[in-house]
């Protein structure tokens, strides 16, 4: 089945789901929101951000790159379906990376 997840905490609330897909959307939502090199113990873990401080022609290619691969590695469970970026209302001139996966039901 597919689902939507984003590194905004709005988008987190996933009621109705089963406990084995709520936790493949956290990994993905952790691993959208986190930087490489920032997680104790797993330094590996997020993606290396260097779409960041880049124009948005060129950071979105970089992004897509960065996430596919992030996803790939670090949630397998989770097969990449749809990629497209998000404006946070809040911070103004932030991509905020927002995917479509499935995720097989157990």
């Amino acid at each position: 089945m597919r689902y939507t997840a984003s590194a905004l905490a709005q988008d987190r609330a996933r009621p109705n789901v089963p406990e084995h897909v709520a936790s493949v959307l956290d990994s993905v939502a952790n691993l959208l929101s986190t930087r490489q090199m920032t997680c104790p113990l797993y330094r590996g873990f997020g993606l290396p951000m260097r779409f960041v401080d880049k124009p948005i022609n060129v950071a979105v290619p970089i992004a897509v790159v960065e996430v596919t691969e992030g996803l790939r590695e670090w949630v397998p469970e989770a097969e990449l379906v749809d990629l497209t970026f998000a404006h946070d209302p809040g911070r103004p001139g932030r991509l905020v990376p927002k995917v479509e996966v499935e995720i097989d039901e157990l």
